[in-house]
């Protein structure tokens, strides 16, 4: 009898064991769902760098491009942890605020022409950054604008413009290109093209 009533009492403690097992299984089910569904995006949260705390140098100019009697604002901003360890974005703003033109260097895109200045086989870090520095506050120099763009003894030759858009700018003697050295040879030129509507590069430095 007492065998019987020790049974019973085993089978019933049994069967509740079960039955808060399941509702646990439940519960977790629940709770990892919960913990892997997507996370709204915090805009307010601070980040860790920002624009203004990694800015290392900022050169700003205005001059006429995109329109004839409105300058455009040209600008270049050196961020990084380092001056030779960044990167350099190259930006041109016309009156309306539109970004016309974008282009990203590197800190040795703007050193590797050192090379035809230097007087020993090497540079110090200081004289490097100085010489950085340097390019970037001549970036936009007045000697680096021609007008007009397309020059009277340069002719056409395929590439990366197309014909149509190459005449359309030597008939425009307003036209104003802007160049630049990236390297220590890649000399770049660019100007807008008013049938494009953007900003088209010319070959070479132009003559």
């Amino acid at each position: 009898m007492r065998y019987a009533a020790f049974a019973s009492l085993l089978l019933f403690a049994g069967a509740c064991s079960t039955t808060d097992s399941s509702q646990n299984n439940g519960a977790a089910v629940t709770t990892d769902s919960v913990a892997t569904a997507a996370e709204p995006l915090d805009t307010t949260r601070a980040r860790s760098v920002t624009a203004q705390s990694d800015t290392l140098q900022v050169v700003r100019a205005r001059h006429v491009f995109s329109a004839p009697g409105t300058p455009d604002q040209f600008m270049a901003v050196l961020r990084g942890a380092s001056v030779l360890n960044g990167e350099v974005s190259i930006t041109i703003t016309d009156a309306a605020g539109q970004v016309i033109f974008r282009e990203m260097l590197s800190p040795g895109d703007l050193e590797a022409s050192m090379v035809y200045e230097m007087k020993t086989a090497t540079a110090t870090q200081a004289e490097r950054e100085a010489f950085v520095r340097r390019r970037l506050n001549t970036f936009f120099a007045e000697s680096n604008f021609r007008k007009p763009a397309i020059g009277p003894k340069e002719t056409y030759a395929p590439g990366e413009l197309d014909r149509p858009t190459w005449d359309d700018l030597r008939q425009r003697p307003d036209a104003v290109s802007f160049q630049y050295l990236v390297g220590k040879e890649d000399r770049k030129r660019i100007v807008w093209s008013p049938l494009k509507k953007q900003v088209v590069h010319l070959p070479g430095f132009g003559s």
